[in-house]
């Protein structure tokens, strides 16, 4: 071992200046420097490829993994050995180093860190605390306890995991409490005994009452509780806003077992914190007050925004392609058929039968397509199907025959070799592989004459699993090539791995974020099969994970700001996006309406209600109305792109803002908020928004009119998204189209960020203190164009918008700084008004219990 490598972890544990002094009678004083700036930069080098390691105020500590490190140089070495590619070894050393250097230096007397990591729902989250767990054991913390949900399927698979990567690559260091079928009962050994300096104790607990109330008796112990006043203890909370938050008995025997430990680091980790930002941070509980960190999404990894698209947000600059419209891997099942797959939620489920209606059908065989196409690509890993449609178990028992039947049927079908049947299967497969283009993930698409050889044996290997927690059949994936259909309810939908998920056929209802969420087994990796995943749901299914997508995209923004402002979660609060019909979380604690401002902001209809004439006609008469008023109260000007009226008075804005109709999915542009905002701001020190301006876009259609200025139509296509009473057309306003009444050519405009025009306007002589409305009148025909060039998977075609009246789109334009002028809108987020701002350093070298 080099004698750098002994400074170092002397620095780790101790603090870069106590090492310092303790090396420097025994060593030259240049050498002691030269270990200093070495051990600085290697801190250093913790931060790169990713945010600055910044813990508010705190001095940084952690200087990544040292050369003595035995647990995570093992499990790095392992991660060789099974052939990760050096850039997934590389993220989850850094994102694991930037969680550990979150953590309170080791040397303290006594501390109580609160932290909370947010990963993806099925992506990442146990390697990245596994690596977490490696590290902290280098620098001495003593005990680690899992708490692993509250099934037993997913403790298994921890402990499993657990196992592999730590206990067995260094036997001789590790203790471990709890074993693959065994969870924790009571010890013949006293935690005094077992907290020693050669090994590092590991417990997997599920978060169980009982379980838990055995773990809080053997530690809490005279010997046992003078032992742990000097062990560095971690706690990890896997799927930390389950059971953990707002229960009446979990919750409390958590926060007991933790005012156990003088010493404690607790971590949340989940996919879904929306309860957990929720826990009011006033009070002894979970809030992650040290602090919340985002885990980066990996290549490759099929989320929310990848499968569902998502909603533009106002700080993004628009660009051609826009966010992502996901790929086009949804197929939709009426909500009409719901009850032929599911008893109401009154109806008794004994004795009811599903129907295996058209939609179904087709799930389950693509299923056995998708599957025998990876099979013809030389991929024998498991391939798994999932069907959710209810939490009751009679219903699960009632799909087994169904299914079995299809089964016997396809593969009597396929042996009969008669050329209907084959035809079939051909035509599904050419319709739905055309759909997903294989060529967008770097392959050849298959024929299906290369798949039909692999199918008769797909079908016959298949099995139904019906996995609930009362069944004995449930997933197993010990065998090689497993080929499984899996109907159940809550055990599938948190936590559990499905290896292989190709298609899932869902229409179980939910009324929250983190329900819906947790319940996407199909997010994940899909590595070699990319193009062949399927998703059945209902339109509002749809609609809802579309709208979580943007939630998701802004929640981690939030979060992000902290390492971007130097923040904790005790000085600034995540806020979420409301929805009209969905609940956030069932555990809201602490939250309460966030304010959302206006000021700086730049909103746009993207959704119009295409087939309704009459919705249409209204907010056409609206806009000919603000048009015809403005231009008696003003000087038309004409811009070329667009004729501008200015020195419009604010009650014309309103009274428009009143009549016209806004669809229901742009929740950003009710008019009543924004009306509240403007009345707001016309009694502010100093008054604005009194004067406006109003604009009216020239088109590249034919010839047209609005309120009696001659324009030309806009062109503006919708996503082929398959809904018949909805058009998206994406984007409405251009860069250029927020800067009409500023004075810019469209290339002076277009060259500026969006930031340095929100700036511009802010210190413009005459519109520092006026808001724009511009005014786009769309050809309802509107044929999309340059359709080969732009049209990829994830930005599937565009169709002829195909309205039934000319459509009036709206943008609109506030002057101001973003932070500020602000009304109750919709976001919410916990009030910190009374909680105390921490710096965990002041408390170096003093002896502190809790820091709340």
């Amino acid at each position: 071992m080099s004698l750098y490598t002994v400074f170092a972890d002397w620095a780790r544990r101790n603090g870069v200046e106590a090492a310092v002094a303790s090396f420097a009678g025994s060593l030259p004083e240049e050498l002691v420097d030269k270990f200093r700036c070495q051990f600085e930069a290697d801190k250093a080098k913790v931060q790169a490829g990713g945010p600055p390691i910044i813990t508010a105020g705190a001095n940084d500590w952690y200087s990544g993994p040292g050369e003595s490190d035995r647990y995570w140089l093992a499990l790095r070495d392992q991660f060789k050995t099974e052939k990760w590619p050096e850039e997934r070894i590389s993220s989850v050393d850094h994102s694991s180093s930037t969680v550990v250097a979150h953590t309170p230096r080791p040397d303290r007397s006594t501390w109580d860190s609160k932290g909370l990591v947010v990963g993806y729902v099925q992506s990442g989250k146990t390697t990245n605390f596994t690596a977490v767990i490696a590290k902290l054991g280098d620098v001495r913390y003593r005990l680690v306890i899992v708490l692993s949900g509250i099934h037993n399927g997913l403790r298994r698979q921890t402990q499993v995991r657990l196992d592999q990567y730590l206990k067995d690559l260094n036997p001789d260091r590790w203790m471990t409490l709890t074993g693959e079928s065994r969870d924790f009962v009571e010890q013949t050994l006293e935690a005094s005994a077992a907290l020693s300096e050669e090994k590092t104790v590991l417990a997997v607990v599920k978060k169980n009452a009982a379980v838990l109330d055995k773990l809080i008796k053997w530690l809490d112990k005279p010997n046992s509780r003078k032992a742990l006043a000097s062990a560095p203890v971690l706690i990890i909370d896997d799927e930390a806003d389950q059971a953990s938050v707002a229960t009446g008995r979990i919750n409390p025997l958590i926060r007991r077992l933790l005012r156990l430990m003088p010493r404690c680091t607790y971590i949340g980790y989940t996919a879904t914190p929306f309860a957990n930002v929720f826990i009011d941070p006033t009070q002894d509980d979970l809030y992650p007050k040290s602090f919340i960190l985002n885990l980066p999404r990996p290549d490759g990894y099929f989320g929310p925004e990848k499968i569902f698209g998502r909603d533009a947000v106002e700080w993004e600059a628009p660009d051609e392609q826009g966010p992502p419209d996901g790929y086009d891997m949804v197929r939709l099942v009426a909500e009409e058929e719901v009850p032929l797959l599911r008893p109401g939620s009154k109806e008794s489920a004994d004795g009811f039968t599903p129907v295996m209606i058209e939609e179904l059908v087709a799930a389950v065989r693509w299923f056995w397509l998708a599957t025998a196409a990876r099979r013809a690509r030389g991929d024998d890993d498991h391939s798994t199907m999932l069907i959710h449609t209810s939490v009751k178990i009679a219903v699960h028992e009632s799909y087994r025959g169904p299914l079995q039947t299809l089964q016997t049927d396809a593969r009597a079908g396929l042996d009969s070799g008669r050329s209907e049947v084959l035809d079939e299967w051909r035509n599904l497969w050419e319709k739905e592989s055309s759909r997903v283009p294989a060529k967008d993930f770097g392959r050849a698409q298959n024929t299906f004459d290369e798949v039909l050889p692999h199918l008769s044996k797909v079908i016959t290997s298949t099995r139904v699993v019906l996995d609930n927690y009362r069944s004995q059949d449930r997933l197993d994936y010990s065998a090689p090539s497993v080929v499984a259909i899996a109907v159940g309810g809550n055990t599938l939908s948190r936590g559990l791995t499905l290896e292989g998920l190709v298609v899932s056929f869902f229409v179980r209802g939910a009324t929250a974020y983190d329900t819906l969420l947790q319940m996407g087994r199909w997010f994940g990796y899909r590595s070699g099969y990319e193009d062949l995943p399927r998703i059945w749901m209902t339109p509002s299914l749809a609609a809802a994970f579309r709208h979580l997508a943007t939630v998701e995209h802004e929640m981690r923004d939030d979060i992000d700001r902290y390492q971007r402002e130097n923040l904790t979660p005790d000085q600034v609060a995540v806020r979420i996006r409301t929805h009209p019909s969905l609940r956030i979380t069932a555990k809201m604690g602490a939250a309460q309406p966030a304010f959302i401002s206006y000021a700086g902001r730049r909103l746009q209809t993207r959704y119009f209600k295409h087939t309704n004439a009459d919705w249409l006609d209204s907010n056409r008469q609206a806009a000919e109305n603000l048009v015809q008023e403005a231009v008696r109260h003003g000087q038309v000007e004409d811009l070329g792109a667009a004729r501008l009226v200015r020195d419009v008075p604010v009650s014309l804005v309103k009274t428009f803002l009143h009549r016209y109709q806004v669809h229901e999915d742009s929740p950003d542009l009710e008019s009543l908020l924004m009306v509240k905002y403007i009345d707001q701001q016309l009694t502010s020190d100093p008054p604005s928004l009194a004067m406006w301006s109003v604009a009216v876009v020239t088109g590249e259609g034919g010839n047209a009119k609005l309120g009696g200025l001659d324009i030309n139509y806009s062109i503006r296509s919708r996503l082929n998204d398959h809904s018949v009473e909805r058009a998206d057309i994406k984007t409405l306003m251009s860069k250029q189209d927020r800067a009409l009444d500023l004075g810019l050519t469209a290339a002076q405009a277009r060259a500026k960020s969006e930031s340095e025009l929100v700036a511009l306007r802010n210190s413009h002589p005459v519109c520092h203190d006026r808001g724009l409305v511009v005014l786009y009148l769309i050809d309802p025909t509107s044929e999309p164009a340059n359709q080969q060039q732009s049209t990829t998977a994830e930005h599937p075609p565009r169709i002829a918008l195909g309205a039934a009246e000319p459509v009036v789109g709206l943008g609109i334009t506030f002057p101001g700084d973003v932070e500020t002028k602000s009304v109750q809108a919709t976001h919410v987020a916990v009030d910190l008004t009374d909680v105390e701002s921490e710096n965990v350093d002041e408390a170096l070298g003093v002896d502190t219990e809790d820091m709340t």
